[in-house]
């Protein structure tokens, strides 16, 4: 993972936590449904605060270990999911043994990657008939008010690769990849929505002005909305990948 934007989010490692969305657990199981009977030991690469940490550390017997470039990140995923191994590291370069682990997973992360060198180092500490797997929260913009919210705040990389008309590539040693997808809602505050949009890397690495810009335009929309001190329901579709190592 490379790149100003791929590793600014330590510094909005609250708004992350507070913002972003959790992963619906079926997506995660459908990831994870291709390992051999046993083969529980997963990688969370690219963890962030532990958003997709958490649900994998709810699929039985699971045994997870958490690994980012960003210390403010992994130290926010220590707090929040404690009692799992965290360390620093890339998906192109992971501190982890040959053959180590059965899956390794990431969450709103491999558009950040280099997808070649990335699947080689994956492919060297996932076993043979482990699982790659690649999952990501997009908001639904087929609803009119969502595809505004998003030209306020721009579009990012992951919404560019997921709805793209490819999809993420995945190279050797791991096979053809599989694809999945879940609609759901997420009841919003003004708040959070803010949050959200604060948390992305976009408007991270943004000058103040253009922070405060794109603050105002949101809250014009909200009022327009009707968005008070109350919530809104947040269309998302969560779309997963898998792939098998060879």
């Amino acid at each position: 993972m490379a790149g100003e934007r791929a590793t600014s989010f330590g510094a909005e490692a609250y708004n992350y936590e507070a913002g972003r969305p959790e992963y619906p657990f079926e997506a995660v199981s459908w990831m994870l449904e291709r390992l051999p009977d046993g083969a529980r030991r997963i990688a969370d690469v690219g963890a962030g605060t532990g958003k997709l940490t958490r649900v994998l550390a709810q699929a039985p017997g699971a045994e997870v270990v958490a690994i980012d470039p960003d210390p403010a990140m992994l130290a926010t995923l220590r707090e929040r999911v404690p009692g799992v191994p965290t360390f620093a590291g890339t998906a192109e370069r992971l501190p982890l043994p040959d053959a180590s682990v059965d899956a390794v997973v990431l969450g709103q992360a491999w558009h950040w990657v280099d997808p070649v060198v990335a699947s080689l180092e994956i492919g060297r500490v996932v076993r043979p008939g482990g699982v790659l797997g690649l999952v990501w929260n997009i908001r639904d913009e087929r609803e009119e008010w969502v595809r505004r919210l998003t030209e306020i705040m721009h579009s990012s990389p992951a919404e560019n690769m997921v709805n793209g008309p490819t999809g993420p590539q995945v190279a050797e040693p791991f096979g053809e990849t599989q694809e999945r997808r879940w609609e759901w809602n997420r009841s919003m505050t003004r708040t959070q929505l803010h949050q959200m949009a604060f948390s992305r890397s976009y408007l991270i690495t943004a000058p103040d002005e253009e922070r405060a810009q794109i603050k105002r335009e949101m809250d014009e929309l909200f009022d327009e909305l009707g968005l008070g001190d109350g919530t809104i329901d947040l269309p998302y579709v969560t779309t997963a990948f898998r792939a098998v190592r060879g």
